[in-house]
C-alpha cells in the first residue's frame, strides 16, 4: 500500500490528529513527485539486510545512517522538542527519513503554498528536497522509530520561515520552476 498523504484543514487543533479537509482531499504520489518528495515502501523488519535499501542508500549516496525513537518515555523535554519539530523551516540538505516503527507526519507545502500532511508508517521512507517548506509531528500514538539517512557527517540545521533568499530555498524554487509538467517516478 502506498503512503498516504492530503491536504491539511487550516485548524489550529492538536497537531497530532489528522487535520484533514472535510470532505477529505487525498494527494496522489504524482502530487508528492511534483513538489520533489520522494518515496519508497521498503521492508522495515529486515533493514540491516534490505538489498532495495542499500541500492538506494548507494545510489544517492547515504553512507551516515543513524535510529532515532521518539517518544515521551525516551526523549527529555519532549514536548519542546516536538513543538520545534513542528516550526515550519527548511534545510540546507535533503531530509532522509525511513519509518521503521510507529507512525507519524511530515507537513510539506506543495507549490500553491498548501498544507499536505504526509502520514509516514513502518516502511515508508520518504526524501524531502533541501529548500521546501516542512515540519513534523507524532501523531496520536505518541511513538515512532526512524532511520534518519545523510549524505556525509549529518546537518541538522533547520531555517525557520522566511527564507526565500537561502541558497536551497532558490534553488528548490527554480526547480520547481523547471520541473512544471514532469513528474518525477514514485516507487
Amino acid at each position: 500500500m502506498a503512503i498516504e498523504a492530503w491536504f491539511m484543514d487550516e485548524s489550529d487543533g492538536d497537531q497530532r490528529l489528522p487535520h484533514h479537509r472535510s470532505p477529505p482531499e487525498f494527494v496522489s504520489l504524482d502530487h508528492l513527485a511534483d513538489a520533489g518528495v520522494l518515496y519508497w515502501k521498503l521492508n522495515p523488519s529486515d533493514y540491516e539486510n534490505d538489498e532495495e535499501l542499500r541500492k538506494i542508500r548507494e545510489a544517492r549516496g547515504y553512507n551516515y545512517m543513524d535510529l532515532l525513537d521518539l517518544c515521551p518515555e525516551k526523549v527529555d523535554n519532549y514536548e519542546q522538542k516536538l513543538k520545534n519539530f513542528y516550526t515550519e523551516h527548511i534545510h540546507g540538505d535533503e531530509e532522509i527519513r525511513y519509518c521503521l516503527e510507529g507512525s507519524g507526519y511530515f507537513d510539506v507545502r506543495d507549490k500553491k503554498d498548501r498544507w499536505i500532511r504526509i502520514w509516514i508508517k513502518p516502511g515508508d521512507l520518504i526524501v524531502l528536497p533541501a529548500g521546501i517548506y516542512h515540519r513534523f509531528t507524532l501523531d496520536t500514538s505518541n511513538y515512532i522509530k526512524l532511520m534518519r539517512l545523510f549524505v556525509g557527517e549529518p546537518v541538522w540545521t533547520a531555517f525557520n520561515r522566511p527564507q526565500e533568499e537561502h541558497p536551497a530555498r532558490k534553488q528548490y524554487a527554480r526547480s520547481l520552476a523547471e520541473k512544471v509538467g514532469v513528474a518525477l517516478a514514485a516507487h
